[in-house]
């Protein structure tokens, strides 16, 4: 059978069908990615935490301003932490306690930085019902033991931030931190 033009006209369309079918779903599929890409940025970039977020993940702290005796209370992640300047005997007095004398036992130099043991930095929520304790002020009341006191049910914690009267059943959680240089710590 020969060609006819019938037929070759058929052959030559359908070449150039398939040729120009190919470069719109190229540019249709280029489209639908670029369109894809375009909403999908937004809904992932709103998964990253917020910017104040961020700058509450860690703070610094300097300590060049607490006085010994004296604490302050700084907001890390929503939750107030205490950081006092213990005297060198409460430091002392903190360390020799006997464990089995604590409700929580943990020794002091577990809850303070080694080459730092005057200073004690904790989460100041109490263990109990989550109030938070008065102690870090000097015009507070702090307990029996010097630390601090949660008034609502009484617990009273040591100049560690151990337990040692009332319903809390824990210690004071320490937050994770780091001395930068001697009078300043980074929280978080």
């Amino acid at each position: 059978m020969a060609d006819s033009p019938a037929a070759t006209n058929t052959h030559h369309g359908h070449s150039a069908d398939v040729t120009k079918r190919d470069l719109l779903q190229l540019i249709t599929g280029a489209g639908a990615a670029i369109l894809g890409g375009a909403i999908a940025w937004p809904l992932i970039d709103s998964m990253n935490p917020a910017k104040d977020v961020l700058a509450l993940s860690s703070i610094d702290v300097d300590l060049a301003p607490i006085a010994v005796g004296q604490g302050i209370t700084v907001m890390w992640q929503g939750k107030p932490i205490f950081v006092r300047h213990r005297s060198a005997e409460e430091a002392k007095e903190a360390d020799a306690v006997p464990l089995s004398q604590l409700n929580d036992p943990q020794a002091d130099k577990a809850r303070v930085k080694p080459g730092h043991p005057e200073w004690i930095v904790v989460i100041g929520i109490c263990t109990h019902l989550g109030c938070i304790p008065l102690g870090n002020k000097t015009t507070d009341m702090r307990g029996e033991w010097g630390g601090w006191f949660c008034p609502c049910h009484g617990s009273q914690y040591d100049t560690s931030g151990r337990i040692r009267k009332g319903p809390a059943p824990t210690n004071l959680p320490v937050p994770p931190y780091a001395f930068e240089s001697n009078t300043k710590i980074k929280i978080g």
